[in-house]
């Protein structure tokens, strides 16, 4: 069993909303980071890898661990419409996410990044559906774009069950994907209200090469969004989700996202003291 320790906590660039490079540092060194999460395609209103990033970052300390890219028209409005829009599952959005992609591998590669994020959108619960072949495809060729580049792609949890999850990887490793992995969110399985995030993670832990940091309350009137709170106030066991990280040996990061609230760096505080916690 590995330690596990505060070193490997890190936060997401788009959850601190700054306004430019230096200003993100800033922020990253008020919370005593060293690890950051790089959009490297505009997300929730951040603008993505920004000019003379990795230089600035650098000069306090930090480093760029891993990379984020995001799929072009997706509406978080409410589940549903995020079930039609999100990750690669629009096929009129298909062509312009390829080119999004390949410009953003080129940009970890730039970087020496080894992993980068996705959401991959809601996938088939079954293999014989009519669109898992479509979009396994999809994430395979994603997968060979992120391969040439030296990084791994990380498929991020929270639009399907575990047992979904597995089966998706299945079909990535006989497709040859090999470089396809896991960024384990606990919250948005809170969120989506899609599955229990423990047993969740008991599950896809061989496949966890990094986590989101992030909590929530379920829903209780299906269709409508969970509640994201702070990290420590919702439904997350973080002690048993360390606990089972340790056990599969997890030497990855523990990256903050936090996507709601006004006092964004004041959340992520108090959430690492939670975090820290857990560790102990």
């Amino acid at each position: 069993m590995r330690v596990q320790t505060t070193e490997q906590i890190g936060v997401c660039s788009w959850s601190l909303q700054a306004s430019g490079a230096r200003d993100l540092a800033a922020k990253v060194n008020t919370l005593g980071l060293k690890r950051l999460q790089l959009g490297l395609t505009p997300h929730r209103d951040d603008p993505g890898a920004l000019s003379g990033m990795q230089d600035i970052l650098g000069e306090s300390g930090i480093q760029i661990v891993s990379g984020m890219f995001s799929t072009v028209g997706e509406d978080y409005t409410t589940p549903e419409t995020i079930r039609r829009t999100g990750g690669i599952v629009p096929d009129e959005h298909w062509d312009e996410n390829l080119v999004l992609a390949k410009a953003a591998a080129e940009t970890a590669k730039a970087m020496g990044l080894t992993m980068v994020n996705a959401h991959a959108g809601f996938l088939p619960h079954e293999p014989d559906h009519p669109d898992f072949d479509k979009l396994s495809g999809r994430v395979a060729s994603l997968a060979e774009i992120f391969a040439k580049c030296g990084s791994a792609l990380l498929l991020e949890t929270g639009q399907e069950s575990a047992e979904t999850l597995l089966a998706f990887l299945d079909a990535m490793q006989k497709r040859g994907a090999s470089n396809v992995g896991v960024n384990f969110d606990p919250a948005n399985m809170i969120l989506y209200d899609m599955d229990e995030p423990i047993e969740a993670l008991r599950l896809l832990a061989p496949h966890v090469q990094q986590v989101h940091v992030k909590d929530a309350r379920r829903t209780a009137v299906k269709g409508q969004w969970g509640e994201e709170v702070v990290v420590g106030t919702g439904q997350v066991d973080w002690v048993a989700f360390v606990r089972i990280l340790a056990e599969a040996d997890f030497k990855g990061s523990y990256i903050f996202e936090r996507e709601a609230g006004e006092d964004r760096v004041g959340d992520i505080t108090q959430g690492i003291a939670a975090l820290r916690s857990a560790m102990e």
